[in-house]
């Protein structure tokens, strides 16, 4: 009989994927992935990396609408192991999102298959390591998500298309960051910034000259939001997280940590090299990171000073933040197709306040929302709830707006109701600029001012074409106002993009659950999901 029920379970498992697909005839792509440790030059000192089979960043993903990715992971490091994919919108199916939350981790010298859909998501997105802050050495790579050929994107095929993987970079082993936080101190300034893996000077773009590329930007570091500019061109920016833009033209654009940006440039100057620059903003000092944009006839090597940015204007910022509006000409497929059209109409249900605050909590330095730090438990929250296991977290523990108490420690989550239509408010009351990120979904971003966030506040909201994406910044002592319709059920990470935060509390859960339990509202647990503390030894199979 257990074999009859294994048997029958294989073959549930395979219809719920392959609906997962939406169509059988879907194409799929397969991946071996062996992670490990090696050593890196990024700044010119041996540091120790974690290389995706031998590479730093790893490889790119290249992938088209509808794609079926597979991804076998070997995990070769000694300590336990997951992945993330920012952006992509795991629909029905948070087992695969890679965060603790969610799953549980790879344990040394074993593997897991991530299996997932990119569906209708045309953008640019990547990847990363989410546990023991294995982000700050390295384990991150591009993914990035094509159109079919029967789905014309709202601007003529560059000649080119180029992943530029930029952030900041601390010299120190990640192990030693992480036993730094642990005690319950900061870490500080980071060292650098390198634009993919290189640090000052050591990477090149090579283009031809009357060409236009297509640069596929993510800041992928730990903490600061940066600018990025090529010396002496323009950039036209057209898709941001799997929105397509208006095609607004900028000499430089803030990219702020988490963040993926799309622009065409085109090599239309003399030929010479020029200088490809990303520097930290609000930061005192400022960290540079440069390349060369070389012509592939140059005449002239790059000289004399690399061409200043903006530094700590927020005015200059908060500007150019507004004009990324959403392209609503554009025919390609759109996020949250559920009232996107008309979100501005919609009715809002419910209203999230989250203020960030830093606190010292046991003697020990925390972050926090609403005065919640989230305490990472033992068991992934998901597992917890998919099995009734008590005592793992807190339904509720976070207040909808802040109400003045102390900060604690708590395993939160936040409950939202399936369909509904939200409205989430960052509000930040402290002189750091933030960034937030939530898993599974696009958001749009309605509004974003300085001071304090009232209902008043909803006069200046862009309810027209506001862009959607899933990762915001919030500028200092300011707000940024998101709108969602709650339309895909899991357990969902809204996390801070600043990665110390992050680590140390300023983070939570948001859980949509299906009143129905349906294959149509989310997918089952998968076969071969990894089980793990008061999960381990339960039963994979569906459960009634």
């Amino acid at each position: 009989m257990g074999s009859l029920w294994r048997s029958i379970a294989h073959v549930y498992f395979i219809i719920a994927f392959i609906s997962s697909s939406a169509l059988a005839e879907d194409p799929y792509k397969f991946f071996t992935w062996n992670i490990t440790y090696g050593t890196i030059w990024p700044l010119g000192v041996p540091q120790q990396g974690i290389l995706i089979n031998g590479q730093f960043p790893g490889p790119d993903i290249d992938s088209t609408t509808n794609d079926n990715i597979i991804i076998n992971v070997f995990n070769n490091l000694n300590q336990k192991f997951l992945l993330s994919w920012s952006g992509i919108q795991q629909r029905r199916n948070s087992w695969q999102d890679g965060v603790f939350g969610t799953n549980c981790p790879i344990p040394p010298g074993k593997n897991f298959t991530y299996k997932f859909q990119v569906k209708d998501q045309i953008g640019t997105y990547f990847y990363f390591p989410s546990m023991y802050y294995h982000k700050a050495a390295g384990g991150f790579g591009g993914l990035k998500v094509v159109s079919r050929p029967l789905i014309p994107v709202p601007f003529p095929a560059p000649d080119g298309d180029v992943t530029l993987l930029i952030g900041d970079w601390y010299k120190r082993n990640h192990t030693i960051l992480r036993r730094t936080l642990d005690l319950g101190k900061s870490l500080g300034a980071p060292d650098a910034v390198l634009i993919n893996g290189r640090g000052p000077n050591g990477y090149a773009l090579t283009v031809e000259q009357g060409k236009t590329y297509r640069l596929r930007i993510s800041n992928v570091g730990l903490s600061s939001s940066l600018n990025f500019r090529i010396e002496g061109h323009k950039m036209k920016l057209v898709e941001v997280e799997g929105s397509h833009t208006v095609q607004n033209i900028y000499d430089s654009l803030d990219i702020h940590v988490g963040q993926s940006y799309s622009v065409l440039v085109t090599a239309d100057q003399p030929p010479q090299d020029y200088y490809l620059v990303a520097s930290t903003r609000f930061t005192s000092p400022i960290l540079t990171g440069y390349g060369v944009f070389r012509y592939s006839n140059s005449q002239k090597a790059v000289s004399g000073s690399i061409p200043g940015g903006p530094t700590i204007q927020v005015d200059w910022s908060l500007n150019q933040a507004r004009s990324i509006r959403w392209n609503l000409t554009a025919s390609a497929a759109r996020p949250n197709p559920q009232g996107s059209y008309h979100y501005g109409n919609i009715t809002i249900t419910r209203t999230l306040k989250l203020a960030s605050s830093s606190a010292i909590i046991n003697g020990k330095q925390r972050y926090a929302m609403n005065g919640v730090s989230f305490q990472r438990p033992d068991t992934p929250l998901k597992l917890a709830d998919y099995y009734n296991i008590g005592g793992v977290f807190a339904v509720g523990g976070i207040p909808d707006s802040p109400d003045g108490r102390s900060a604690y420690l708590q395993t939160a989550v936040i409950d939202g109701d399936y369909r509904a239509f939200i409205e989430i408010v960052f509000q930040n009351y402290e002189d750091t600029i933030q960034s937030w990120h939530l898993d599974g979904y696009s958001f749009f971003v309605a509004g974003m001012d300085g001071g304090e966030w009232t209902q008043s506040s909803r006069a200046s909201y862009n309810l027209f074409d506001a862009v959607s994406r899933c990762t915001t910044q919030v500028y200092p002592k300011s707000w940024t106002a998101v709108l969602l319709t709650l339309d895909n059920a899991g357990m969902w990470n809204l996390r801070s993009e600043t990665w110390e935060r992050q680590y140390l509390g300023q983070q939570t859960y948001l859980r949509v659950k299906s009143p129905v339990k349906s294959l149509r509202d989310e997918y089952d647990i998968p076969l071969n999901a990894l089980l793990c503390d008061a999960a381990r030894g339960r039963s994979r199979t569906p459960q009634p």
